[in-house]
C-alpha cells in the first residue's frame, strides 16, 4: 500500500499544481478582459431627425449620432450605433442588448427609477402642429375636443394624456413623430403635439405640408440626457466627462450649429 501511495504521490502533487496555475490564470484573466470593453451598442430611434435619422445609406445620422461619436472620442471608446424602437428602447438597456442610449431622451422623474441619465445636453419643449389656416388652437386646452396625434411613449404622448386621459379614443398614437405629421397631413388627426426641434425640422423639409404651430407657456422645459444602465456609475461617469470635454473646447458648439445654425 505504501509503494502505491509513493507511486502516486508524485502524480496528485503535480496535478494539484497545474490546478492552482490555472486558477491564477483565470483569476488574473478576468479583471484583464472586462477592462478592455471599449466597445458600447448604443440604442438610438433612426426616425427622430435632427437627432437621428437614416440616410441614403441606411446610416443612422444627425445631432445626436456627431454628439455621441465626439465624447466617444474624448473619452477614448467605440461605439456601434443600433436603430432601435423608442417605444421599448429601455427594456433594451435593461435587458442589456444595449449598453447607453441616445436619442432625444427627456430627463424625467419617472424614467429616472429605472435608468441613469447623464448631465442634460439639450433643451427642447412640446409644440402644437395644425394644418395651415386653423384660427381655432391658439394654446394647449383647445386641442380637448381634437383628435390628436402623438409618437407612442414619448412626453408628448404624457402631456396628451395628462390633457384629455390616457384611454382617450381622440389620442392616435404612432411609432414616430414623422409618421404622425404625415397623418396630420392627410387629415387623419387635426393636430399634432411632439418635441419642438422635430416639428420644424419636419416642416423645413417639408414645405408642401403647410403646417403652422402653436407654442404654449404652460409646457414645461425638458431636458436630454445621455441612458445608462441603472447602477452604472462608471459608463455613466465616462460620459459625463465626455460631454464636459466637448462642451469646453468647442466641439458641442459647431455640433449645435451644423444642425440648429445659431438659434439654439
Amino acid at each position: 500500500m505504501k509503494k502505491m501511495l509513493s507511486r502516486y504521490l508524485p502524480l496528485c502533487a503535480l496535478s494539484m499544481s497545474l490546478l492552482a496555475v490555472g486558477a491564477c490564470s483565470k483569476k488574473e484573466e478576468t479583471p484583464a478582459a472586462a477592462a478592455k470593453q471599449t466597445l458600447y451598442v448604443v440604442g438610438v430611434e433612426s426616425a427622430y431627425a435632427p437627432f437621428s435619422a437614416e440616410n441614403e445609406k441606411k446610416e443612422v445620422v444627425g445631432f445626436d449620432i456627431d454628439l455621441m461619436k465626439a465624447i466617444a472620442a474624448k473619452i477614448g471608446i467605440e461605439v456601434k450605433f443600433i436603430p432601435t424602437p423608442f417605444e421599448g428602447i429601455f427594456n433594451f438597456l435593461a435587458q442589456g442588448d444595449r449598453d447607453l442610449l441616445i436619442s432625444a431622451i427627456t430627463i424625467t422623474d419617472e424614467r429616472k427609477q429605472t435608468v441613469d441619465f447623464s448631465e442634460p445636453y439639450f433643451e427642447a419643449s412640446q409644440l402644437i402642429a395644425v394644418p395651415q389656416g386653423n384660427t381655432s388652437v391658439k394654446q394647449f386646452n383647445d386641442l380637448k375636443t381634437m383628435k390628436i396625434g402623438v409618437q407612442s411613449a414619448t412626453t408628448g404622448d404624457e402631456v396628451v394624456q395628462n390633457l384629455v386621459g390616457k384611454n382617450n379614443p381622440s389620442i392616435k398614437r404612432f411609432d414616430s413623430t414623422t409618421l404622425a405629421l404625415k397623418e396630420l397631413e392627410s387629415g387623419g388627426v387635426d393636430a399634432v403635439v411632439a418635441d419642438d426641434p422635430v416639428v420644424r425640422n419636419y416642416i423645413t423639409n417639408n414645405p408642401s405640408a403647410s403646417f403652422h404651430v402653436v407654442t404654449d407657456g404652460g409646457f414645461p422645459k425638458e431636458y436630454y440626457g445621455i441612458a445608462v444602465r441603472k447602477g452604472n456609475t462608471e459608463l455613466l461617469a465616462k460620459i459625463n466627462q465626455g460631454l464636459a470635454d466637448v462642451k469646453a473646447d468647442g466641439s458641442f458648439a459647431k455640433i449645435n450649429e451644423k444642425y440648429f445654425g445659431n438659434g439654439k
